[in-house]
């Protein structure tokens, strides 16, 4: 798959909590930054204190051989209970032209959340560009290597979403 097709990839957990609980662990937007191991810190932007629609955070992102990264993301999607999806920024410009619109992200990411047997189905999912990233970087180091840049870092993403699942997995049920 080539950067340019909007690559992409999902993971889901069964949770035998109410949607209610888990919306409330996956709306907690610092929580994956316990869970991932990519996202170490966030912070909700412009006087927001949780989701709306609209609503911008910042993360702060590390990955072993790169420098620490900085994104500024933007609540696209908020339907309690059921959706929360976002758009992330390179708003430094560490990877090219500083990036405050949705349009130019450098990726889509979301959570679904589907009652089931009375539990949840959490399903989290990511889309890759159109915007410049660290993907961009490496393929035009090796453009010959896009398909294998691209299929590498699905493969982390995934591992990250996974953890980040498993965690909610395991919080909520805890509660239960």
């Amino acid at each position: 798959m080539r950067y340019a097709d909007g690559p992409g990839t999902q993971c889901e957990v069964f949770v035998q909590a109410p949607v209610e609980r888990v919306w409330a662990l996956v709306a907690d937007i610092g929580l994956p930054a316990r869970l991932s191991p990519e996202l170490q810190r966030v912070a909700w932007l412009d006087g927001a204190d949780g989701p709306a629609l609209g609503a911008r955070f910042e993360g702060h992102n590390a990955r072993p051989n790169m420098r620490d990264w900085r994104t500024v993301s933007e609540v696209v999607e908020l339907a309690e209970h059921r959706a929360f999806a976002w758009a992330v920024m390179d708003a430094d410009g560490r990877f090219g032209d500083p990036v405050s619109e949705v349009a130019g992200s450098l990726a889509r990411w979301r959570f679904d959340l589907i009652p089931e047997d009375g539990g949840t189905r959490l399903r989290q999912s990511v889309v890759i560009g159109p915007g410049r990233s660290g993907v961009i970087l490496a393929i035009e180091a090796r453009p010959e290597a896009e398909e294998k840049i691209v299929d590498f870092r699905l493969g982390e993403l995934r591992t990250g979403m996974t953890a980040t699942l498993e965690g909610v997995k395991s919080l909520a049920e805890a509660e239960s």
